[in-house]
């Protein structure tokens, strides 16, 4: 069973090498690498070219210019030619070297669409320490009306589900993945699957965890996702899961 792995790159320079050493270092070898650059203006592409040899074909890359990170997200969907699409940020990396054997272990013994696990946050600063831990093992479907979704760089998905139903939404700044979760699993009802596993290593800062500016445009967005797809909430029930992330915080 083929992965692909898709890494969205923009000036990524001082975290790629990260991300590109720990898809390398993955015990499990039948997979695709795929880096879509936005034409970054410093090293991002020389690293890659770098690297590229290391790989023994399995890397790809492109660079030029683009509409932003989901437009450079459904390049790499059209380019995947593996069974299974999965995105990794170019500021995180794997957290151990098995996880792309549990996600093929976990597909090959179940009839699933998609499967999804935990991931974790640090501070750029110290890669070892954790900030907060993001479990998906409470997700259930009908709490995307409170905006809660499953991990999405733990997120998993045969490429043909993606073909079918559609990609990202390039209208959203921000949460084009929960549109496109709440398209698949709330509308489309796949069949999904949860790995108790910590996946990935996210370092704070990113696009969706930059502050109150973020925070508020999340829940625009999120309340654009609902109306267009049909599914009533509102500023309230989007509210209350701020309440669960607090709690994460303090669990660490």
């Amino acid at each position: 069973m083929k992965i692909t792995i898709v890494t969205v790159t923009y000036n990524s320079e001082k975290t790629l090498r990260d991300t590109i050493e720990s898809v390398f270092m993955q015990s499990y070898s039948d997979y695709e690498y795929i880096i879509v650059d936005g034409n970054s203006k410093d090293a991002t592409i020389d690293i890659v070219k770098a690297y590229c040899l290391q790989f023994g074909g399995r890397m790809r890359y492109i660079s030029e210019n683009d509409n932003g990170m989901y437009d450079a997200m459904n390049k790499g969907i059209k380019m995947a030619t593996g069974d299974i699409v999965g995105f990794l940020n170019s500021d995180d990396f794997f957290t151990s070297n098995n996880i792309l054997q549990e996600v093929a272990s976990t597909f090959e013994s179940n009839e699933i669409d998609a499967v999804y696990g935990d991931i974790h946050f640090v501070n750029a600063d110290n890669l070892s320490k954790r900030v907060r831990y993001y479990s998906s093992r409470f997700f259930a479907r009908p709490l995307m009306r409170f905006g809660f979704m499953p991990a999405h760089p733990s997120f998993y998905c045969r490429l043909d589900t993606y073909l079918k139903y559609g990609g990202f939404d390039t209208s959203y700044k921000i949460a084009a993945d929960f549109e496109n979760l709440l398209r698949l699993i709330f509308i489309h009802r796949i069949r999904t699957k949860y790995i108790q596993k910590d996946f990935v290593t996210m370092r704070i800062g990113g696009i969706s965890t930059a502050g109150m500016a973020s925070r508020q445009q999340i829940m625009k967005e999120h309340l654009h996702a609902m109306k267009k797809n049909g599914i009533y909430s509102n500023f309230f029930l989007l509210s209350l899961r701020y309440i669960y992330k607090i709690g994460e915080l303090i669990r660490g």
